[in-house]
């Protein structure tokens, strides 16, 4: 299911008439390629209803629907499922406060929220630094001191992460191109759709070859999922599938910093890795599964290591935040 964030900064600008139409109707045409790919699944997100946007300053959106060869893609737009503001696609309880994202100095809330939630990043090409596939943004995440890296900025007892992430980028039809297998992916990910059948914790591990056949657990993680409070059971489950799908198009030869994630996934700091993300593994040996993704309601976690030599992601914990 793919999720197309409108970018606001791009909206708004001063630009001639003819640029701001242009730029509209060449958004259009990225958001009808990504439909025609998976027209049940696309949503489209914005920080306002799209009735209400200005493509341009003094250039409501009216003005470009209201032409007669526009209003068939208008009509589709309308059509799609749509969601605003952006928090509305973020999974309950989570609210994403202790992050945030720039662009050139900007804050970039939808682009921001695509990178939040793996999804796709929407442009109106009114400006040059909207002409790529791939947009580079800034990230800033409050950590505990516990967390604190060479790149951590602030007080004694917390501060901020900052770095540099990049994410998918659209705005036109061409740039949908080199974004199709992550669309499939998604695809796949929903026909996967019996995570969501799933009502039991005892299940994702009964069913755990058939649900996430490229995915190993540690003996530990058993107790972990049968015992799965009933909200998270779900939530867990397709963290877990995502996981899953990502590893089933990793090639570690020419990705071995691991794949492309299908959900968000960070590293622990080096302080908390060795004290509380060693665990022994399945030779016995004791080991860090330092990377994590997160899951909601609260402060769950999912632990892991990538094990090249097999192409596969073993899992050593699912629960909560490991203090």
């Amino acid at each position: 299911m793919p999720l197309l964030f409108l970018n606001e900064i791009s909206c708004g600008t001063t630009c001639d008439h003819a640029r701001a139409e242009r730029a509209m109707t060449e958004l259009a045409d990225a958001v009808l390629a990504v439909l025609r790919a998976d027209r049940p699944g696309t949503v489209l997100v914005s920080k306002e209803p799209i009735t209400g946007l200005q493509i341009a300053d003094g250039h409501p959106i009216g003005k470009w629907h209201g032409n007669p060869r526009n209003r068939d893609a208008w009509r589709r737009l309308l059509q799609m499922q749509s969601k605003w503001p952006h928090r509305t696609s973020y999974p309950e309880g989570e609210g994403f406060y202790d992050v945030e994202y720039r662009h050139q100095g900007r804050l970039a809330e939808g682009l921001g929220a695509a990178h939040l939630m793996d999804g796709l990043g929407l442009s109106l090409a009114v400006d040059t630094c909207w002409g790529d596939a791939r947009v580079t943004l800034e990230r800033e995440q409050l950590v505990d001191d516990a967390d604190a890296t060479d790149t951590t900025v602030g007080g004694a007892t917390a501060g901020s992460h900052i770095g540099e992430v990049e994410i998918r980028h659209a705005s036109s039809g061409t740039h949908i191109d080199g974004h199709l297998r992550w669309i499939a992916d998604r695809v796949e990910l929903a026909r996967r759709g019996g995570i969501d059948s799933v009502a039991h914790g005892a299940e994702l591990w009964e069913r755990r070859a058939a649900l996430f056949p490229r995915l190993e657990f540690l003996p530990r993680v058993e107790s972990q999922l049968r015992n799965l409070t009933p909200g998270w059971v779900r939530p867990a489950g397709r963290r877990l599938a995502e996981l899953d799908l990502a590893v089933t198009s990793w090639d570690p030869d020419t990705d071995p910093e691991g794949p492309q994630w299908h959900s968000h996934v960070t590293g622990e700091g080096e302080t908390r890795s060795r004290e509380f993300c060693v665990f022994t593994d399945l030779d016995g040996r004791q080991r860090t599964f330092g990377k994590h993704g997160r899951f909601t309601p609260g402060h769950g976690r999912v632990h892991f290591r990538l094990v090249p030599e097999s192409r596969t992601l073993r899992v050593a914990h699912v629960g909560l935040k490991l203090l």
